[in-house]
């Protein structure tokens, strides 16, 4: 009779049942994930990986840091540039009319600071989407079975007939 009810339950498991009994559970990545989507860094904190952290921020506001720069800079030539073209004096000209940088160059450092100001958005949103996938392939990696059956142990060898180094691998797993 016992046997009968053994059987009924693990007929009712589910393969999601199984895996996390073995200590997997699916949806760790998937939270991993979401959680530095809402919030940069959350992800790593959610998989108990601290030291990550200054990284995430560090890379982050550098790249914001260098967009406000850029930006701001961009605003001030532009600004010179649009009060020049309307015939006035903008703040690269001298009392006596004498120009400081001329029109080509307010135009040359528009462009340059333009660009820099684009590509350190583009750093941000990269960084901003590297962290994600940090959190998602980290929480992967600690499901993932390491133990002291599995061993890799990587060789330097040298040839014994002309003594050329060679490189040999040994991977080894233990029953």
């Amino acid at each position: 009779m016992s046997t009968v009810k053994s059987q009924e339950k693990i007929d009712q498991l589910t393969s999601e049942d199984v895996l996390k009994s073995e200590g997997y559970n699916p949806l760790t990545p998937a939270t991993a994930a979401f959680y530095s989507a809402i919030l940069p860094g959350l992800g790593q904190v959610y998989n108990k990986q601290y030291w990550k952290l200054p990284f995430v921020y560090g890379a982050m506001a550098t790249s914001m840091y260098y967009f406000s720069i850029n930006n701001e800079s961009y605003k001030r030539y532009r600004n010179a540039y649009k009060i020049r073209e309307a015939g006035y004096q903008d703040e690269f000209t001298l009392d006596d009319g004498t120009t400081l940088i001329s029109r080509e160059g307010l135009v040359s450092a528009q462009n340059t600071l333009k660009q820099n100001r684009e590509t350190s958005l583009l750093l941000f949103i990269g960084f901003y989407v590297l962290q994600i996938v940090d959190a998602s392939v980290s929480a992967h990696l600690l499901q993932f079975n390491v133990n002291d059956k599995i061993s890799f142990d990587p060789k330097i060898f040298n040839e014994s007939n002309d003594n050329k180094p060679f490189v040999g691998l040994t991977f080894n797993y233990k029953f």
